[in-house]
């Protein structure tokens, strides 16, 4: 059911190149958004200067562009609620802080890290929870006079309620967190910068955000983020709460949290080897989601015409490379001719070409063309599927080599290479049936006639259909790497 007053943020950071589990937020997100007609708010929150960079912000935007996201405020678009770069709204920050402390929702701290970490040992050395212990909460004027005689820096805590906290989780169901589970927590450091635990929350609020759809390791922070908000509604800066749902994690190898220093997290990974966005975003939907139990290729529209955020499932979900793959093979089997043409292109040039430039061919890549598609996983596996149309010898496979050419090849192609001189070669079919043959001449199936005619022509044992791969090299080339090869064997 469309519901254009639905709103969702995806509010990355940019520490580095964007992971899986980052983009799989995402896409639940513009999913959401997009099936209900509602807006998605694409923010950054770049307030850590020393992990932050523009070149990681230059790539998050790109990233988004190249998987398809198309956001309705944030960078490059503007909007009601901008700036949409945390690091130009500490103004904002500093007046809802002030306004906390004001109303009595938050106060200053004075401890000191000794006096807290002692305290937490010796809460947990007595079986009691270890989270900070309100030491701060009701100062009196003397002992606030004694601290700041004593000149120390305190951070802004805000006052969670003596109460416990219920909330539905969109994907969870009704969840409930005790007082002496969720303490006070800070919301501004001592020298006046102040933290996600502030700045999240209150983006949020000022955005109108009404639907948050994040990873379930932010989980624990929620209940804190509802009592925020609630105190930022008391304060008319926040018109209500928005519902929350907790997306399942994603789990890499031996059962862990895939996380960023896992390989297989890298969004470039993807990218640079060839995964059409479509498939990668297809293979990711399934990561707690699912259209319907028998059917787990997709295109993205249908996602969005079915994707319900109820529909999303609370346990982990693991990362397997293998049925990534195989998602994204049919997705490049789905483009049609002209659009695999054109995605292949960047694999068929410097720095991943091995061929000169002037030695590529268009019309042969685009005849050879229908016949790459049906065997390729990744668009980058294409460079070596194609490359002896365009290198002037084929690439030596010494295994190939080996494996093809057994005792007897000499002879094979001799025979074969009469066989095909004669042959008619508009069709590949005539050209089987030469080597057929030729093959039948040697007491040979074809499966075996033909492996010396594959590694002669292209250099391995495993490539794109023979036949036709002849046919689009021609004659001329087939006879001479034919004759090279012969001489190779009886040097």
């Amino acid at each position: 059911m469309a519901n254009a007053n639905v709103r969702v943020r995806f509010c990355p950071s940019p520490t580095g190149n964007p992971h899986v589990g980052l983009v799989r937020t995402a896409l639940f997100n513009w999913a959401f958004a997009r099936h209900h007609g509602g807006t998605l708010v694409f923010r950054i929150e770049d307030t850590d200067a020393a992990r932050d960079s523009e070149e990681s912000y230059e790539q998050l935007l790109d990233s988004m562009r190249w998987l398809g996201f198309d956001w309705d405020e944030g960078p490059e678009i503007g909007g009601p609620h901008a700036p949409y770069r945390q690091s130009q709204r500490m103004d904002i920050y500093q007046d809802v802080a002030r306004k906390l402390l004001d109303g009595g929702h938050a106060y200053y701290c004075y401890c000191s890290t000794s006096e807290l970490d002692a305290r937490r040992e010796a809460a947990r050395a007595a079986g009691k929870p270890s989270g900070y212990d309100g030491h701060c909460r009701a100062l009196t004027d003397e002992q606030l006079a004694v601290y700041r005689t004593e000149d120390r820096e305190p951070i802004v805590r805000f006052r969670m309620p003596d109460e416990p906290i219920t909330f539905t989780d969109l994907v969870r169901g009704e969840l409930t967190f005790t007082p002496e589970n969720v303490p006070d927590y800070g919301i501004v450091r001592a020298n006046g910068a102040p933290l996600y635990t502030l700045v999240n929350p209150v983006d949020d609020a000022l955005m109108e955000i009404t639907h948050v759809l994040r990873g379930e390791d932010l989980l624990s922070s929620t209940p804190r983020q509802i009592a925020l908000y609630k105190a930022l509604t008391e304060l008319g800066i926040a018109k209500s709460v928005p519902a929350f749902g907790h997306l399942p994690y994603v789990m890499g190898e031996g059962n862990k949290k895939l996380s960023k220093r896992d390989p297989q997290s890298s969004l470039n990974l993807y990218r640079e080897r060839g995964f059409l966005p479509e498939g990668l975003l297809n293979y990711l939907s399934l990561l707690g989601w699912s259209l319907s139990a028998d059917q787990d290729v997709f295109s993205i529209d249908e996602m969005v015409a079915a994707f319900d955020i109820k529909d999303v499932v609370p346990n982990p979900a693991r990362f397997d490379l293998k049925k990534c793959e195989a998602i994204n093979a049919d997705h490049i089997r789905r483009l049609d001719v002209k659009a695999f043409v054109e995605a292949c292109g960047p694999w068929l040039k410097a720095p991943h070409a091995s061929w000169a430039p002037e030695d590529f061919d268009q019309a042969k890549w685009e005849a050879i063309a229908p016949h790459a598609q049906t065997r390729l996983t990744v668009l980058s596996d294409i460079t070596q599927n194609v490359d002896f149309l365009f290198l002037k010898e084929p690439v030596e496979d010494e295994a190939s080599w080996n494996k093809a050419m057994k005792e007897g090849s000499d002879a094979l192609l001799r025979t074969a290479r009469a066989k095909l001189e004669s042959a008619d070669w508009t069709s590949p079919e005539a050209l089987k049936a030469a080597v057929l043959a030729a093959g039948e001449e040697h007491g040979l199936k074809l499966g075996k006639a033909q492996a010396p005619v594959r590694v002669a022509v292209t250099g391995r044992t495993v490539g794109l259909p023979l036949f036709e791969s002849l046919e689009v090299l021609g004659k001329e080339k087939t006879l001479s790497r034919i004759d090279a090869a012969l001489a190779k064997l009886t040097a």
